[in-house]
């Protein structure tokens, strides 16, 4: 679906990012459709919310791991737009209130 992503960043107030943290096969992929959402000119001052999901399953990559996978510090400190990183689990609900607070902050800007 990332090809069709840049049809949609015209009316995006905010971004939320979700990489599977349990497929370590897709990092890269996943790291390479960051950058072009990262990169789009219509985002360059939107919200960014980068989601790593399945933290709740045994033996995912830690939080650590999956920002050295994803050069993510150097990612962030090249970003023109605000980049909040979270871990949660889509099936559990952990870190969902987190996100929540996050959608709330940014309504406030």
């Amino acid at each position: 679906m990332g090809p069709i992503w840049p049809s949609y960043y015209g009316d995006c107030s905010s971004v939320i990012f979700m990489v599977d943290a349990a497929n370590t096969t897709q990092v890269s992929s996943s790291c390479i459709q960051l950058l072009s959402v990262l990169s789009a000119e219509a985002l360059e001052t939107t919200s960014v919310l980068i989601l790593f999901n399945k933290v709740d399953i045994p033996c995912p990559m830690s939080l650590v791991e999956m920002k050295s996978l994803f050069r993510l510090d150097d990612i962030i400190s090249c970003a023109t737009q605000p980049v909040t990183v979270l871990e949660v689990s889509a099936r559990s609900g952990q870190g969902l209130l987190d996100v929540l607070k996050w959608l709330h902050s940014i309504q406030k800007e």
